[in-house]
């Protein structure tokens, strides 16, 4: 792909599914236009993996400015909102944004609906809940225009949902219809998404694991081990309860990296579904 087809002016969203060559894609781009890279992907917020999430490293950071990447702690509560108001403090820059959290990009060029915080005790509820009754008894339990809108087998979004209902006694697509205005509505931007050869990208996957391995994945899963918590956002990084396992005596260190490798496969293959669905509007650039 040459880069002369991609603007020098706008802000530059790159989306696309795990392995498949974004953050390369992004730091062509801000070398040669002087942007600064932002993260768009939940998980490589967090300190405590880089290996794992496949995070920039050091010397990428050292040669390029980078921001929103590992800048929060495992136990700290970071939404799709804390992630908008990051990066509405950088919007005085050239960016190249990239990621593979789809919300993360919905939020931006779409808008966020301001919902109150949900109690810890309505969450633990929710909690309990699920447990007892799985999603369905939520489901069950969510007014009908939100019914209506969610993925019914998102465990994680139908949750929300109940919790946002329970403590606020409106449901989620109420607060959605009042979403304010976003910080880069899509025809101000250059966004893009990736949209590689399955096989091809199966193949980057079983190698770029093997290399975190050998890059030093599983001393990181080690320094994760004390304290890990797996109801953690930060502990989603696919890999680590994988990893984390193997040092607990659960599984060899082969079965992990196959355990590992196939989850982030059928990641990427719901990254993709996602992004048919959610990303028509973006410009679509097919890789081998």
């Amino acid at each position: 792909m040459k880069l002369n087809s991609i603007s020098r002016q706008a802000p530059v969203l790159i989306a696309g599914p795990t392995a498949s060559g974004k953050s390369s894609l992004a730091m062509e781009l801000a070398a040669r236009d002087g942007r600064v890279i932002v993260n768009a992907d939940a998980l490589q917020v967090y300190d405590t993996w880089r290996v794992l999430t496949a995070r920039p490293t050091l010397a990428d950071e050292a040669a390029l400015p980078h921001a929103l990447y590992g800048h929060v702690a495992r136990t700290q509560p970071y939404s799709v909102g804390h992630w908008l108001r990051d990066v509405a403090a950088l919007l005085d820059q050239p960016l190249v944004i990239v990621g593979g959290t789809g919300l993360n990009f919905t939020a931006l060029t779409r808008g966020l609906a301001v919902v109150p915080e949900v109690p810890p005790e309505v969450r633990t509820e929710a909690d309990v809940r699920h447990a007892g009754d799985g999603i369905a008894g939520l489901l069950a339990e969510l007014d009908p225009e939100t019914a209506a809108r969610i993925d019914p087998q998102n465990g994680a979004r139908v949750q929300r949902a109940w919790e946002v209902q329970r403590a606020t006694g409106r449901g989620l697509a109420s607060w959605q219809d009042e979403t304010p205005p976003p910080l880069m509505p899509l025809p101000e931007v250059e966004a893009i998404v990736l949209t590689p050869d399955p096989d091809w990208l199966n193949q980057r996957i079983d190698r770029r694991f093997a290399a975190m391995i050998a890059g030093g994945a599983l001393e990181e899963a080690r320094a994760n081990l004390p304290g890990w918590t797996p109801s953690l956002p930060s502990s989603r990084a696919i890999g680590g309860p994988e990893l984390i396992a193997h040092l607990r005596g659960g599984l060899t260190l082969f079965e992990a990296t196959e355990a590992a490798t196939l989850a982030s496969r059928q990641y990427a293959k719901r990254q993709r579904t996602w992004f048919r669905s959610n990303m028509k509007a973006w410009r679509q650039l097919s890789l081998p």
